[in-house]
């Protein structure tokens, strides 16, 4: 398949979304709303439920099905008060030792005035230096696109998978296409060069690991991706949670500094 299908595919309104691997993962999940400072973005979802049988703290990007919620939810374009309301979830986890699950689909942050009046960067900045800092185990799933700061300030863990057919980038293909050859209808060609695919960044060790989306050339169903996601990351966090708070800290800065 080439890149650009992908990009595609990764688009698609009925890729697996955070509220469904929320649903399938958790149980008595209680969703938390707000930054405390000003306002609650609907393009995050985050709260506690129990995974395994032990809380576990979720925060995700959720894009709409529709047009009316797709409106809602921003087109899964988080501002400072999504980012901002991640960080109050994930100190709240660090505080109450609860791992973090930090779920991505997004084109990325909203990019508008009212997005740079009330600090975009600076919330974008503050939750990856938190999240490089977290005393908890944590493991971030792109879902479907994953796209420049918007996503990578919620990606700084311990593990970072992709879906199949996921892709994860400083920017469109389109964005890439306009600024480098000043057309975005090359997005196409842009894709090819951009190593924004799975299969790519697994290859150059950006990312730790890939969950399937199909089996010998047949796609999988929506449950059988859920319960492969759940699989994985019940085994992750067994894996993680034998690691000390100095030993996790180390090997996720080790992780990160390589590059």
């Amino acid at each position: 398949m080439q890149a650009y299908q992908i990009v595609q595919k990764a688009r698609e309104i009925s890729r697996p979304s955070t509220i469904e691997v929320i649903d399938y993962l958790c149980t008595d999940f209680i969703e938390c709303h707000g930054d405390r400072l000003m306002a609650d973005d609907a393009a995050i979802v985050g709260g506690v439920g129990l995974f395994n049988n032990q809380p576990i703290t979720v925060v995700g990007i959720q894009k709409g099905n529709n047009t009316k919620e797709n409106i809602r939810r921003n087109f899964g374009s988080a501002g400072p008060a999504g980012y901002r309301k991640a960080q109050r979830l994930m100190k709240q986890a660090e505080k109450f030792n609860r791992p973090v699950l930090t779920l991505i689909n997004t084109a990325g942050a909203y990019a508008a005035p009212e997005s740079e009046d009330y600090g975009i960067g600076e919330a974008i900045a503050s939750s990856l230096l938190l999240m490089s800092e977290l005393k908890v185990p944590t493991i971030a799933i792109i879902l479907g696109e994953g796209g420049s700061g918007g996503a990578i300030a919620l990606a700084l863990s311990d593990r970072v998978w992709m879906l199949e057919n996921s892709i994860y980038s400083i920017l469109s293909p389109e964005g890439f296409a306009s600024i480098l050859w000043k057309d975005s209808k090359l997005a196409s060609q842009a894709a090819d060069v951009m190593k924004l695919t799975a299969a790519e960044l697994l290859e150059m060790k950006v990312i730790d690991q890939i969950i399937p989306e199909s089996h010998n050339g047949k796609a999988l169903s929506k449950d059988a991706i859920l319960a492969e996601i759940d699989r994985n990351v019940r085994k992750t966090f067994e894996e993680l949670n034998q690691f000390s708070i100095e030993e996790l800290l180390q090997a996720r800065h080790e992780r990160f500094r390589k590059y």
